[in-house]
């Protein structure tokens, strides 16, 4: 349970109290919580700095239990991440030390230099993020979540923001959805039990659901999407969501990269190279996720996704180098490398959605490119679009929820190196640089005059090691993202 709560320190029975103390600035305007902050700082081995962390037991001055000081370190350095960060450091904390009810003090935002609602939401999603334990192959489920979090603000501001922390649970649970989806192991996915659990859990929401079989996918020529499935014995999907909003004037389109396992066809990953593969379904698990948390939050747009699901193995029947397929679109297409099967897959799904659903803007979400991840490291997403105010709008979203996304440049010229000789286009560019752009600039080639953005997401999908909020494995970058973004566009 995840809520806002005022009332007497003294009076009211707290097991554990956690309170954010900055090195050089008082950040609170309660004075019984300055005044404990005060007696902390008197103990030599805490100051606030960022990662000091203090218990004291049984304090006169409150009814508490036990109070927990955890620094933030110094106030020019503050932002609604820094408390983010720090709220879910301090459920992950509490989950290690099997403490299941908690009370966090929310800082005073004017003294933190931030507005109240960025705050709140901020620590609301840092908690809700934190409280994810993820052990379903685990025989000894040694943690579990806290059973409670609650927030401690003064009266006024609980019951002006009373409502926000069930929007803010459903928006994680959406996030923890695609972690999940994304951590599963690749045998336990594969494209016909994926396409499945989607499915299932979007009619339970209440969303429209389609899903197009082979059968289907061949009868409406979907000749990119196949190819790059034909080497799995594992039949493709494609999983059309819908969310209609009463009213609503405008249709998102939102397209998720589903391939569940992808060794790299013929074009054979190296062994290290392939490890982390079941992850390359991510742009698909944080789209389905969020038209499920849509659902619950009720945007004011209409949103339709369109999420292709294959698995990408080497056989006699895999696609091969030097192939030329026919795209949904109608546009030829040779085959340079069979690793690069995400766009190949994207493609059929944007011009299905151009097709069947004439969006008033569509953005795509994939693990494209290694090129991407060299580009900008692993915790930030690349942006491609020929619309500045969409682009703008993404790179804003990511500034406010912390899943960052940095704006490239769609060049015409690099154009150029997607040509073949055979077909109408090739799938891989003739140079080895600028992979992130030129495989944006193959999608755009299938959006036609619509307003389109890619969103490359092979870095941030993922981590190897645990932070503040989210353990290692899936991340569910791009769910909170898109909830921020889907009314502003």
């Amino acid at each position: 349970m995840l809520e806002l709560k005022n009332f007497d320190l003294k009076k009211e029975n707290i097991k554990t109290l956690i309170i954010p103390v900055c090195e050089d600035k008082l950040i609170h305007d309660n004075q019984k919580i300055v005044s404990l902050i005060k007696k902390a700082k008197k103990i030599e081995e805490f100051n606030g700095k960022k990662d000091d962390e203090l218990i004291l037991y049984s304090p006169p001055e409150i009814n508490a239990e036990r109070i927990i000081f955890l620094g933030t370190g110094k106030a020019d350095k503050l932002d609604t991440e820094s408390f983010r960060s720090l709220t879910g450091k301090a459920v992950r904390l509490c989950i290690k030390k099997k403490i299941d009810d908690i009370l966090i003090v929310v800082p005073c935002a004017k003294k933190a230099g931030m507005t109240e609602a960025g705050i709140i939401e901020a620590m609301l999603e840092g908690a809700c993020l934190g409280n994810h334990v993820y052990n379903l192959y685990k025989k000894e489920k040694k943690y579990k979540p806290l059973e409670s979090i609650s927030l401690f603000v003064n009266a006024k501001t609980a019951k002006k923001y009373s409502s926000l922390p069930l929007r803010i649970t459903e928006i994680c649970k959406g996030t923890i959805l695609a972690r999940e989806w994304v951590s599963a192991p690749g045998n336990d996915k594969r494209p016909e039990q994926y396409a499945k659990s989607i499915a299932d859990l979007a009619k339970k929401a209440g969303l429209g659901v389609s899903v197009l079989d082979e059968n289907d996918l061949k009868k409406n020529k979907f000749g990119a999407l196949l190819a790059a499935a034909q080497g799995s014995h594992a039949k493709p999907r494609l999983v059309i969501l819908e969310y209609k909003a009463k009213g609503a004037k405008k249709n998102i389109a939102l397209i998720g990269k589903g391939v569940t396992f992808d060794s790299g066809g013929l074009n054979l990953k190296i062994s290290g190279a392939m490890s982390d593969m079941k992850i390359d379904m991510a742009g698909s698990a944080s789209v389905a996720a969020a038209l499920i948390t849509m659902a619950a939050i009720k945007p004011k747009v209409n949103v339709t996704a369109i999420i292709p699901i294959v698995e990408n193995m080497p056989s006699g029947s895999a696609v091969r180098p030097g192939d030329v397929i026919t795209s949904y679109d109608g546009k030829t297409v040779e085959i340079g490398n069979t690793d690069a099967e995400g766009r190949l897959i994207l493609i059929d799904a944007i011009s299905y959605a151009v097709d069947k659903f004439k969006p008033h803007t569509i953005i795509d979400m994939a693990t494209l490119t290694g090129a991407c991840v060299i580009a900008l490291g692993e915790k930030i997403a690349g942006v491609f679009s020929h619309d500045n105010q969409l682009a703008d709008a993404i790179v804003e979203s990511g500034k406010k929820t912390h899943e960052r996304c940095w704006r490239m440049p769609l060049p015409e010229d690099y154009k150029e190196l997607l040509k073949s000789d055979l077909a109408d286009i090739s799938n891989m560019s003739s140079s080895k640089w600028g992979g992130a752009i030129t495989a944006a600039l193959f999608l755009s080639a299938f959006v036609k005059e619509n307003r389109w953005a890619h969103i490359d997401i092979a870095g941030p999908s993922y981590i190897k090691k645990d932070n503040n909020y989210c353990s290692s494995g899936g991340t569910g970058f791009g769910v909170r993202l898109l909830c921020d973004l889907i009314d502003k566009i």
